[in-house]
């Protein structure tokens, strides 16, 4: 194999998902297209990396210091609702059935993988309901023993605001599962139907 065609398919097989095989299929694809199609592409990841931000607020994906969401006016702004990463973010607002707030933590405690509860965004999570008037807030991470760990351990920390509603999403989702490959329909549902959560 040529030595450029090597190097960028083993680039490209770095990525989550890809072998070899679909890097190479996908490589001999990009030298079919123009070669403005694929400077566009380059571009695109470039300024990508270069120029994306985290929201100051909940951490989500956004061109600018706030995103979207937390700058929307007609979001409701007494519910914060905790989710794991970005993606969760996606699918929730796929649903259309959620229209409060969200704080993406970043991860989910987890010991055997290294990642304790300063590892995450949680003490940020706590001054940010302390700081404002959330009246609920709704767990939304993947029912798995992590999931359930940080839930849990957020929940104990929230005690001190106990006129706070604490809320976890209907378990319409599989233990197990990932939030992110839930179909719509279940997680929209899991919004809607959450449930208290016992101390």
């Amino acid at each position: 194999m040529p030595t450029l065609l090597d190097n960028a398919v083993n680039q490209i097989s770095r990525l989550p998902g890809i072998g070899r095989k679909t890097a190479l299929r996908l490589v001999l694809h990009m030298l079919r297209q123009d070669q403005e199609d694929v400077t566009a592409l380059a571009d695109a990841l470039t300024i990508l990396r270069r120029d994306v931000k985290y929201c100051k607020i909940c951490y989500n994906i956004s061109d600018t210091d706030v995103c979207p969401i937390c700058s929307d006016k007609r979001r409701d702004a007494t519910t914060i609702c905790v989710v794991e990463n970005i993606q969760d973010v996606l699918a929730i607002e796929q649903t259309q059935q959620y229209n409060g707030l969200y704080h993406v933590l970043g991860g989910v405690i987890s010991p055997m993988d290294g990642i304790g509860p300063n590892d995450i965004k949680i003490n940020e999570l706590v001054d940010r309901i302390s700081g404002n008037e959330v009246k609920e807030v709704i767990f939304a991470l993947s029912s798995t023993m992590e999931g359930d760990t940080t839930n849990f351990y957020i929940s104990r920390r929230l005690q001190a605001f106990p006129e706070l509603k604490l809320s976890v999403i209907a378990r319409g989702i599989s233990v197990g599962d990932e939030l992110q490959y839930t179909d719509e329909v279940t997680l929209g549902r899991s919004i809607l139907n959450r449930t208290p959560m016992n101390n």
